[in-house]
This record gives structure tokens, C-alpha cells and sequence, in this order.
């Protein structure tokens, strides 16, 4: 039994490690011209480790992508109740509490679309509750415009953010989006009476 949780430990430092010296490469340079030996050396490990957990540098990035993106819906699922500032301010501490993550999300050297996907997932999550919120369908166009808006201005200040190396605290940065955000849903409610 102590010999299985040493290698879980192991295997975790492992994996932590060439996620670090990936997300380092991925600042100096585009995924498509990073290599095996380039992040092995960087880790500090052989190839064979390597290997034994991933087939190349594409399915380690593919294996990220896809923890995170799990992540993130899953964290959006459970604040389907809360409302949108607490909402953003879980995102926005998930986002400081993986920031190696994020800071390869927005990296210059990947191209945009796991950030697309990202968006995809809260856009999903904020028709949702709209349209539970509002009592419309969640078709609507309005509100399909809307939550394309909210998701995508609330990444672009995200990256904004990490690139800014997280310069400011998540409680400055949950009281902006809020800010944002409060000013964007008085819109549109205004904008719904308005077409009554």
C-alpha cells in the first residue's frame, strides 16, 4: 500500500515536472517546434519516462487541454446557482490557482483555440442560466449575442491579465469584470423591456 502511494507521489512529481518545462518552452517558442528532448532536458528526466506517459508533444498538449477544459466545466456546472459575480470570481481564482495553466492558454506561441473552447464552455453555462434566469428560450438570439459578449470580454481581460503576469489582485480583478458585467446586464434588461 505505501509502495503504490510513493509511486502515485512520483508519478505526480513526473507529470508536474514536464508540465512546467513545457509551459517554459511554450513561452520561448511555438508548439510546433518544441521537442521531446527539448522538454525531457528541461525536466530533468529521460525520454523513456516521458514516453511511458505521453506519445509526443502534441498529446501531452492535447492531455492538458482536455484536463482543463474539464475543469472549467465542471467549476462553471457548479456555479450554474450562484450568481454571475461569484460566478466570476471562482473563474477568476481558478485562473490564479493554475496560473502555469493559463499562462500557456494565452501564450502567443499556441494558436487560440483552446481560449475558443474556454470561451465555449462559459458562453454554454451563462445561456443556461439566462435563460432559466430571464424565463427565455435558450435559442434566443439576443441572449446568444450576449453571452458570446460576456464570455469573450471576460477572457480578453483574463488575458489581459495573465499576460500582465497577474499584476493585480483576483479581488481587483473580480471587482472590474463585476463592474463590466452589472453595467452589460442592465443593458440588456433594458433592451428586453424595451421590445416588449
Amino acid at each position: 500500500m505505501e509502495e503504490n502511494k510513493s509511486s502515485d507521489r512520483r508519478t505526480l512529481k513526473t507529470k508536474k515536472a514536464i508540465f512546467q518545462a513545457f509551459s517554459e518552452l511554450l513561452k520561448e517558442k511555438e508548439l510546433r517546434k518544441i521537442t521531446v528532448q527539448e522538454i525531457v532536458d528541461k525536466a530533468d528526466i529521460s525520454r523513456v519516462t516521458f514516453y511511458k506517459y505521453y506519445l509526443d508533444v502534441y498529446d501531452l498538449y492535447d492531455k492538458i487541454e482536455s484536463e482543463l477544459l474539464t475543469n472549467i466545466g465542471l467549476i462553471t456546472l457548479q456555479l450554474a446557482d450562484k450568481t454571475f459575480n461569484e460566478f466570476f470570481k471562482e473563474l477568476i481564482n481558478y485562473v490564479y490557482n493554475n496560473r502555469v495553466t493559463f499562462e500557456m492558454v494565452f501564450s502567443p506561441n499556441v494558436t487560440n483555440k483552446l481560449r475558443d473552447k474556454v470561451s465555449c464552455i462559459i458562453e454554454g453555462i451563462l445561456k443556461k442560466i439566462y435563460s432559466e434566469k430571464l424565463g427565455i428560450s435558450i435559442d434566443n438570439e439576443d441572449l446568444a449575442y450576449l453571452c458570446c459578449y460576456r464570455s469573450s470580454g471576460f477572457l480578453a481581460v483574463i488575458q489581459r491579465w495573465v499576460q500582465n503576469g497577474f499584476s493585480q489582485s483576483c479581488e481587483n480583478m473580480v471587482k472590474q469584470v463585476s463592474v463590466f458585467d452589472d453595467n452589460i446586464e442592465q443593458i440588456f434588461s433594458n433592451k428586453r423591456k424595451q421590445s416588449k
